[in-house]
This record gives C-alpha cells, sequence and structure tokens, in this order.
C-alpha cells in the first residue's frame, strides 16, 4: 500500500495539486484538485488510477507519468549560496 492507493479523488480539495513528471522526457505537468473533480470519469478513481492512465502530453512523447503530491511547505525557493 502507498499514499496513491490511499487517496480518491473525491477527498481532494479543488486547490490540491499534483505534480506529473513524465518518465520518459522529463517534461513537468500539475494537475489541480478542481480539474480531476470536474472530469466525471474521474470522479472515483484512487490517485494509482489517475497515475496509471496518465500519459505525457509533449508532442511525440506519451510517456508515463510519476505523480508526486507536495506539501503546503514543499514548494519554498531554495535559500543558500556557494561560499
Amino acid at each position: 500500500m502507498n499514499w496513491k492507493r490511499n487517496i480518491q479523488v473525491l477527498d481532494l480539495e479543488p486547490t490540491d495539486r499534483l505534480e506529473l513528471l513524465c518518465r520518459k522526457c522529463g517534461k513537468l505537468r500539475w494537475l489541480t484538485g478542481e480539474e480531476l473533480l470536474n472530469r466525471p470519469d474521474a470522479k472515483y478513481l484512487w490517485l494509482e488510477d489517475v497515475e496509471r492512465r496518465a500519459r505525457c502530453r509533449q508532442r511525440g512523447c506519451g510517456g508515463t507519468m510519476r505523480m508526486a503530491m507536495p506539501g503546503q511547505d514543499e514548494t519554498s525557493s531554495f535559500v543558500g549560496g556557494i561560499a
């Protein structure tokens, strides 16, 4: 069991963001809870199923996507430098 199997699309808030990264070309795409909740075919899916169905939209790629759900504080910019 992993976190993707424990969360259903209906459990998402409209403001939640999911990060989808192509395993083939590295293209990054963001998917919001609102987008998923507005799709009648995706409403009752587990996030594991959403990840399995997701494909890269980059022209000529069509690779599978890896899903991540960043926390609220995980998207801050890097603070520091090289001495």
